[in-house]
């Protein structure tokens, strides 16, 4: 691998340093901010009185100590539940602490990355199917022009082919259409875990700027991020941790890797912090 192809690749922490860390706590973002990550993935739902929150599952039941929809918990319901100790914390005693283990809101996120000191991108996932349709993409895009990330920032690296911060990304094309539609000059990710017999060719579905292939497909379907490029799109690749896909994703040229292993994937590619 050259060594500017290296460095020419974003990395992203995929639910924070997720590895390491408590997946969407501010525990496992913190640690990706200091181990010199690009940008910060996160997904996000709706809870039941209208704050968006940093949670995979449509359930806590796997990540926390509770039990319930996110869409049918609120705010309340959602802090007083532990999302930390299910990780092994005998290494880190801070995985106990509440303020770093409690739910994440986008909002906090938001915060944290304003004051990050160096730039700091975020990827923020739609969660769908979802009850609270197109509400989500219309509280998503109300928080970020509150935080004035919903307009262009001269000068960032952002591996999308565009100056803006923020990119949304979704396996829902609709999502990404109403995104697209509402803020046309955000850069919107078709995420793919199977390859659609509609798309090899490297089309993305209306409103997808860039393809989100899963690493499965790079690995079983070697031409199709050229087939991507070819088409005019950037390719983001999740979720990429062991050192010989890292090789195979800097090899086909992708512009970014998604990874639970920040740290690792910045040392391999000479760019440890």
């Amino acid at each position: 691998m050259t060594q500017a192809r290296q460095h020419s690749i974003q990395v992203v922490a995929h639910r924070g340093a997720s590895e390491d860390a408590p997946e969407h706590t501010l525990a496992a973002y913190t640690k990706a901010i200091e181990d010199g990550a690009d940008a910060l993935e996160c997904d996000v739902r709706l809870t039941a009185d209208g704050h968006l929150v940093c949670v995979h599952d449509r359930r806590v039941n796997r990540t926390s100590n509770g039990r319930g929809a996110v869409s049918a918990l609120e705010l309340a319901d959602l802090s007083a539940l532990d999302f930390g100790s299910w990780k092994d914390s005998e290494e880190s005693p801070d995985w106990r602490d509440p303020e770093l283990t409690s739910v994440l809101t986008l909002e906090r996120l938001l915060e944290l990355v304003s004051d990050a000191g160096r730039p700091v991108q975020l990827a923020i996932e739609t969660k769908h199917p979802t009850r609270w349709a197109g509400q989500v993409e219309e509280r998503l895009l109300h928080l970020l022009k509150r935080f004035g990330l919903d307009e262009p920032r001269p000068g960032d690296r952002d591996g999308t082919g565009s100056r803006s911060s923020v990119r949304v990304m979704s396996f829902s094309a609709r999502s990404l259409q109403r995104i697209s539609e509402a803020a046309p000059h955000l850069p919107t990710v078709y995420l793919m875990q199977f390859l659609s017999p509609r798309f090899r060719d490297g089309r993305l579905p209306a409103g997808a700027r860039i393809g989100g292939p899963g690493i499965r497909i790079v690995r079983s379907h070697p031409g199709y991020v050229a087939r991507l490029h070819r088409a005019g799109h950037r390719v983001h690749v999740w979720t990429v941790n062991e050192p010989e896909d890292v090789d195979l994703c800097v090899n086909m040229g992708v512009e970014a890797i998604i990874t639970n292993r920040p740290k690792q994937v910045l040392t391999q590619l000479g760019r440890a912090a």
